[in-house]
């Protein structure tokens, strides 16, 4: 803060606001907190710095990964240990585990080498797509500032994880593409700045009240002047009126055009001065920042079924133009994982990650079933060959039974990790503990395996142990029902013990926001909802009873094992179903969805949910998914 642009009466005012607590008026902001070296900028109510969001006062931290499962681990890897990754949870815990580079799984990985980031996020308001009888598909939750805040949070992160020659595409509409330009110009320096790419397509949709809207801009940045380009790949077809120009046969029927030899086009005859320029030798014009590719078509077999899938076509160019083989590609923002299906067709690394649990699915097919989808080179052929290996991975929203299952130095390495507990043992007094916090104050893991719980007669134990070296505070990492204690800590003497629940208890003094759960649509015209998560939690699988008979899956009963935090109490019968996913030809190893039926779709029988089921095998795997993302799984054999 500085003063010197202020009057002495402008200081007396300030002082006496200060003194009563009163508020300072908004045109002292820039007299006092005066803009750094910026020409301009985009301002608006909720902007954080870079520093806080990096620094996690946002309330959103690194998280550990927790594999779900490995596929094709047999199959082709690359040189070194890599697996391509498809994540499910919020982007910008996860974007912030990279940038942490830390856990495991990807530590030296990811961070400084991802070649490519692309991504397409929801808009920011009413969708275009339409759904049935007319209705608008989705509504973003985040609007206007809070939408720009959402994508420039993860902006700037995505530029610390970006390879030094990376580059970014960002793709919009016309809705707020100006605001992201500006923040783009903000995260990633104005000299970064590449192109607007137009991509021009046909729709049927037509309007007679402005001029029809039939382009996406997509904003091309680099992390710096020495990066990627590939122009030879991406060398587009030659236009009718420049194909017509070569004009003249040859005595073997090959076509060609004369060009005089300084340059000039189109001599009348052939000299000394000219020189036969061949078609067939010609590798194609330069790319333009306009690109004319059309969308999918309805009956194409590329098409999944998630609305705003884009089409491979435009990924290739985009992909060909900023990578090279074995580079890594990233996109967080994965929807109908066309990114990852062109990247491994181009022989690219690559990582998706999404928020949707039908996104997670729909990817994780498309890659399973790769060998069945088109070609690049030839959309007439099939491409032919397995996906590699790749893994599936949860961020943010853990499976709890899964973790009690590691081993005692592998539980106590991920649950320090959930709590942003620095892992170093010591000993005072002869009491072992396991970490130290960001605060300084120690940390022990609680033995889940043990047959105590932590109670009165324990804590008294490990204060009498520790005498004064016991400190201000002391945390303990447990599930929650081995701690028989209500509240968020106890105090014995001058020393308050801290109790970190798993699944985790809200504790309002450790946390800068409050942890709040992944919310899943109950409609598919609501799969494109802004969300953000903070913190993180530990599913438990709904309760589920049903019947299958004649094609026919009969829901009796659906329950979460979460309470409606709104509400305050259980969610009634139902009421917290988001979808059903199903493989109808389960091989017992690999779920590849086959239908996908969100809660609104679903026919209501009396008291009972109903879904039909055709051309099924003798093996069904049934997986029904709450508002929470929390699975239950049910393989049915069919007799």
């Amino acid at each position: 803060m500085q003063t010197k642009g202020l009057s002495e009466k402008e200081r007396e005012f300030l002082m006496e606001r200060l003194a009563n607590g009163t508020s300072i008026p908004d045109d002292f902001k820039e007299k006092l907190f005066p803009a750094a070296q910026k020409e301009y900028e985009l301002r608006y109510a909720g902007k954080m710095r870079k520093e806080d969001l990096l620094s996690d006062q946002d309330g959103t931290f690194a998280v550990p990964l927790q594999t779900e499962k490995i596929y094709n681990g047999t199959r082709k890897k690359f040189k070194d240990d890599w697996r391509n990754m498809i994540v499910f949870g919020d982007n910008l815990q996860f974007l912030k585990t990279i940038y942490k580079n830390e856990d495991a799984l990807i530590k030296d990985k990811v961070k400084g080498k991802v070649k490519l980031i692309y991504i397409d996020p929801p808009f920011g308001a009413d969708s275009d797509f339409e759904g049935s009888a007319g209705q608008k598909a989705y509504t973003d939750k985040a609007k206007d500032a809070d939408f720009i805040e959402f994508i420039r949070r993860r902006l700037i992160v995505a530029r610390e994880v970006l390879a030094e020659d990376g580059s970014i595409y960002v793709h919009l509409d016309w809705k707020k593409d100006r605001y992201v330009k500006i923040i783009m110009d903000e995260v990633f320096g104005e000299r970064n700045f590449r192109n607007d790419i137009i991509w021009c397509y046909r729709e049927r949709e037509a309007s007679k009240e402005f001029y029809n809207r039939k382009h996406d801009t997509i904003f091309f940045y680099v992390k710096s002047q020495n990066y990627i380009f590939n122009p030879d790949s991406i060398r587009e077809h030659y236009s009718e009126v420049t194909i017509r120009k070569f004009k003249y046969l040859d005595s073997d029927g090959r076509k060609y055009r004369l060009r005089y030899k300084d340059g000039r086009n189109d001599p009348p005859e052939e000299t000394e001065d000219t020189y036969r320029q061949y078609l067939d030798e010609q590798e194609g014009a330069l790319p333009r920042d306009w690109f004319e590719l059309p969308i999918i078509n309805q009956a194409s077999n590329e098409r999944t079924g998630y609305p705003t899938q884009k089409p491979e076509a435009l990924l290739e160019r985009i992909i060909k133009a900023s990578t090279n083989e074995d580079d890594i590609v990233l996109d967080f923002f994965a929807g109908s994982g066309t990114t990852a299906a062109v990247a491994e067709k181009l022989n690219r690394r690559w990582i998706m990650c999404d928020i949707g649990k039908y996104s997670f699915y729909t990817i994780q097919k498309r890659i399973l079933t790769i060998a069945d989808s088109k070609s690049l080179e030839n959309p007439k052929k099939k491409y032919g060959k397995p996906a590699k290996n790749f893994v599936t991975v949860n961020t943010g929203v853990y499976d709890l039974k899964k973790m009690q299952e590691l081993n005692r130095e592998k539980y106590v390495e991920f649950v320090l990790g959930l709590f942003e507990v620095e892992s170093k043992k010591f000993t005072r007094r002869g009491f072992t503990f396991h970490g130290e916090r960001k605060d300084g104050y120690p940390v022990i893991v609680w033995e889940w395996k043990d047959s105590h719980h932590v109670d009165m007669p324990f804590l008294q134990s490990l204060h009498d142990t520790l005498g004064k070296s016991a400190g201000k505070r002391i945390y303990i990492i447990a599930p929650i029902n081995a701690v028989d204690f209500v509240g968020d800590y106890e105090e014995i003497g001058d020393t308050r013990y801290y109790f970190l629940k798993i699944p985790y208890q809200i504790i309002r003094e450790l946390h800068a926001a409050e942890f709040e759960k992944i919310r899943q649509p109950r409609s598919k015209s609501n799969i494109n909802d802004l969300d953000n998560a903070v913190g993180f939690y530990f599913g438990l699988p709904p309760d589920v009873k049903h019947c299958f008979k004649k094609g026919k899956l009969t829901i009796k009963e659906f329950r979460s094992n979460f309470k409606d935090e709104e509400k305050g109490r259980a969610f009634d019968n139902f009421e917290s179903l988001s979808m059903v996913i199903i493989d109808s030809h389960y091989d017992g190893e690999n779920f590849v969805m086959s239908q996908c039926v969100f809660s609104d779709e679903i026919e209501r029988i009396d008291e009972s949910l109903q879904i039909t089921i055709e051309n099924h095998g003798d093996m069904m795997c049934i997986i029904y998914i709450d508002i929470f993302g929390n699975e239950a799984r049910e393989v049915i054999k069919i007799k």
